[in-house]
């Protein structure tokens, strides 16, 4: 366990967890406020299976997940779960999108999918950074 939660990262660490987590918190968050439209509405429309179970799902996980990057508490495992959401979310809204416009507006769609992504991996490989709960946690046991 305290593999997981070391880290060897910088303090600038924070400004990423902070970016990650207040758009996944948000996100989840407007899944349930809006749900035909950003929940098991949207879902449903774009054709993923059991979007009335599925909906809520991701938006739990985005909002457990976000708030925990936020925290900088569980920062790697909380990030698998964003990962797999942000590579299904390219795969099912963006790469359809490049098939039929092409490659700009694709790119131009999947920017902050490929931003949370890539900040999600980042965090996944470097860990929380020392201002954090998983800093805090190393720390005190040292």
């Amino acid at each position: 366990m305290r593999r997981l939660l070391r880290s060897n990262a910088p303090a600038a660490t924070i400004l990423i967890r902070l970016m990650v987590g207040a758009v996944f918190l948000s996100e989840g968050i407007q899944k349930f406020l809006y749900s035909g439209q950003l929940g098991a509405g949207r879902f449903a429309k774009i054709g993923i299976p059991a979007p009335e179970v599925l909906g809520p799902v991701v938006a739990a996980f985005e909002i457990l997940c976000g708030s925990l990057m936020l925290a900088g508490l569980a920062t790697r495992l909380a990030a698998l779960p964003l990962i797999a959401i942000m590579t299904v979310a390219l795969a099912s809204t963006k790469i359809p999108i490049g098939l039929a416009r092409g490659f700009w507006a694709m790119a131009h769609e999947a920017r902050t999918d490929v931003s949370m992504l890539l900040g999600a991996l980042f965090l996944l490989a470097v860990g929380a950074g020392p201002w954090s709960l998983d800093g805090f946690v190393t720390r005190r046991r040292d």
